[in-house]
């Protein structure tokens, strides 16, 4: 468990320094950070088969879709903030083999909500929907 807690937090192969130690002492504790995912996680999901589920109301459901699902992303991102940190999460996804991934993924994050909010073009905000997927799941 401490192999796997070392890995998550970017540490496996440096030893602790000072600064290091101070870092975590006023982090989370691990437990709080399974349980903040987890809960991060389990809303995101619900937001994703909420917007699903509102997908069959007339008129309004595809731009609930959209909302619900992009919602539904941005937490289980989120979620991932609690095991890894921040800033390691941030590092990690900029990092150069994943830059265009995150690229796309943020920009379609935005435009989904653009094309919802502001544009109301209800197939736009679809195509968005299904290039978000696309995007993380590269």
């Amino acid at each position: 468990m401490d192999k796997l807690k070392r890995v998550l937090s970017g540490r496996d192969a440096e030893e602790p320094s000072g600064l290091a130690e101070v870092i975590d002492s006023t982090s989370l504790g691990w437990g709080t950070r399974v349980k903040g995912f987890v809960a991060c996680f389990a809303i995101g999901c619900l937001c994703s088969i909420l917007g699903s589920c509102l997908l069959w109301i007339p008129r309004k459901g595809l731009i609930l879709f959209a909302v619900f699902y992009t919602l539904g992303n941005i937490a289980s991102i989120g979620s991932t903030l609690f095991l890894m940190g921040p800033m390691k999460q941030l590092k990690r996804m900029f990092e150069p083999t994943r830059l265009i991934a995150t690229v796309v993924m943020l920009l379609c994050l935005i435009l989904t909500l653009c094309s919802a909010f502001w544009w109301r073009k209800a197939g736009l905000a679809l195509l968005f929907c299904i290039l978000q997927f696309f995007a993380m799941a590269w």
